[in-house]
């Protein structure tokens, strides 16, 4: 991803530069340039995906527009089908007027819903992390919905994990860990903790061929085995020593009122990072 480009004024410091990250508003320079990103790839796109459009002067593409419109009314805006506008031009301007009008969560909410479409591929969604990352905001698109990582090695550890499927209860447990962590109308940081601890346990099991056992124990048999430095399991038992089901994460720390999205973010980061640690020593072993 490219860095935020600065102007001539703002290098020699006759503008300031916004060095503020977004967390909880969006700048109109980032709601502009995420309209632009929607613009260009989807509603000016000349080679819509899987589908044939006859494209007028103005060079939109009416049946990838009018898919995108009946989609939106539906899926979205829960409005009746026989109320949505008959021409291109009147759907992008309802279009164009809830996104420039609406609340800035509710643009997140409505660009998660579009960038799940099977109109939109891999080049949209870059195109979108890539304006977030260079107008600071704190949020990308990953898995198909929005997270709170503002670090570029955070999000390459999180795809990495998720994009593995030979491990399918594993993927499927920090997949959940991310969906309960994003959801911006009631998120769930407790859950999501716990789903992320999961992961650990549930690839530990499976590389050392036991399913019942503890975290603890299959740490233990992981240095045991040499797949694991005695330092790193030592400090994953003392980050992790509250995670048995005898009184730690899913009793006594989940009971706290003040469980944040900082604690779950970081043992989501901290799971995948040791997710993607664990996988690549055994890819090592398999190859060696």
């Amino acid at each position: 991803m490219s860095k935020k480009y600065l102007r001539f004024s703002q290098r020699k410091g006759y503008t300031p530069v916004s060095e503020k990250v977004q967390i909880d508003g969006m700048t109109p320079e980032l709601r502009n340039s995420l309209w632009n990103v929607l613009d260009v790839f989807l509603f000016r796109a000349k080679r819509p995906n899987s589908f044939t459009a006859y494209y007028f002067p103005s060079g939109y593409s009416e049946l990838r527009v009018k898919w995108i419109g009946q989609s939106l009314w539906v899926g979205y805006f829960k409005q009746p089908l026989d109320t949505l506008p008959s021409s291109t031009t009147s759907i992008l301007e309802e279009i164009r007027k809830y996104f420039f009008s609406c609340k800035w969560f509710e643009v997140y909410d409505f660009l998660e819903f579009i960038l799940r479409s099977a109109l939109v591929d891999k080049a949209v969604i870059r195109s979108v992390n890539q304006v977030l990352e260079e107008e600071l905001s704190a949020y990308r698109f990953i898995e198909g919905v929005f997270v709170q990582v503002t670090d570029s090695q955070e999000i390459e550890s999180i795809e990495a994990a998720l994009s593995d499927d030979k491990f399918p209860g594993v993927t499927k447990h920090l997949r959940r860990a991310l969906e309960l962590l994003s959801d911006r109308q009631r998120p769930d940081y407790r859950n999501s903790i716990k789903e992320s601890i999961s992961a650990v346990e549930s690839i530990s099991r499976t590389i050392v061929g036991e399913k019942k056992a503890t975290l603890g124990e299959a740490l233990k048999r992981l240095e045991r085995d040499g797949n694991l430095h005695p330092a790193l399991k030592e400090a994953f038992l003392r980050l992790y020593g509250y995670t048995s089901d005898e009184g730690g994460i899913r009793h006594a720390m989940l009971d706290e009122p003040d469980i944040t999205a900082d604690d779950a973010k970081f043992f989501l980061v901290s799971c995948t990072s040791f997710v993607n640690y664990l996988k690549t020593k055994i890819a090592k072993q398999t190859h060696s």
